[in-house]
């Protein structure tokens, strides 16, 4: 039987893993799936993510044309949305979810590091990476909501109007974008080492629902922020910045 050839396939494997998911959300499913980060990791090509993870690259190249093809759910088409409703939306989807859960989860983290830390020491550890995540995200969610956004919603006001935006707002959403994007990679690495630390989520076997329940919240918490940063980076950040 002969191999399914994908058309273009060189380039495709050289395409950025954000680029894909930009393009099209559905594409975030089969990253996903094989554990490759499409958010602070979506600068990388999809070449480099497959040598990264032993996976054949024509092989994914073959899902993801699939997942392009799947029917198109037009409510979650983030690309074609408008500057100022995607900044609404990450307020009012992902800046609420941390700021309802952010805090109870990294109570529940350091409840099971009081209980079970002897024979799971790594949940100290997970205990303390969550504390850093919270006080760092107080100030980058802050940051976007009272600069980064309200600049975005005036450079989308003026092209709405067919009008320049103003160089000042221009200017400062490229400074907020490059200390926001460092801050995404940064809280990106501390996420990834949870991941390490928890071995990918596993439930020991003698630990209390607190544990279990604890871990899942964790894989939820991770999973919002990978969506989050996808939007910001891949998406918002770049339509915002253009001339």
């Amino acid at each position: 039987m002969e191999e399914q050839e994908i058309p273009g396939a060189k380039d495709t494997l050289e395409r950025t893993i954000g680029e894909f998911v930009a393009e099209d959300y559905r594409t975030a499913q089969v990253f996903e799936r094989y554990g490759i980060d499409f958010c602070c990791g979506g600068k990388a090509s999809l070449s480099e993510a497959c040598r990264q993870k032993g996976i054949d690259g024509d092989a994914i190249a073959l899902e993801i044309e699939a997942a392009k093809n799947a029917p198109v759910e037009r409510g979650r088409d983030y690309a074609a949305w408008t500057l100022s409703f995607l900044a609404d939306y990450i307020i009012n989807t992902h800046h609420a979810y941390l700021n309802e859960n952010m805090g109870q989860i990294a109570g529940y983290a350091h409840k099971i590091a009081e209980v079970h830390g002897t024979n799971h020491p790594e949940v100290i550890e997970i205990a303390g990476i969550l504390d850093r995540i919270a006080a760092d995200m107080a100030a980058h969610l802050r940051e976007e909501e009272e600069v980064l956004f309200p600049a975005i919603r005036r450079i989308d006001a003026a092209r709405k109007r067919g009008a320049t935006p103003e160089p000042n707002d221009l200017e400062s959403v490229r400074a907020c974008v490059a200390t926001l994007g460092h801050e995404h990679e940064e809280i990106g690495d501390a996420v990834h080492r949870i991941r390490h630390l928890s071995k990918e989520y596993a439930i020991p076997g003698d630990v209390c629902n607190t544990f279990v329940l604890t871990y899942r919240r964790l894989k939820e918490f991770e999973d919002d922020l990978h969506q989050h940063v996808h939007l910001e980076n891949n998406i918002l950040f770049p339509k915002a910045g253009r001339p």
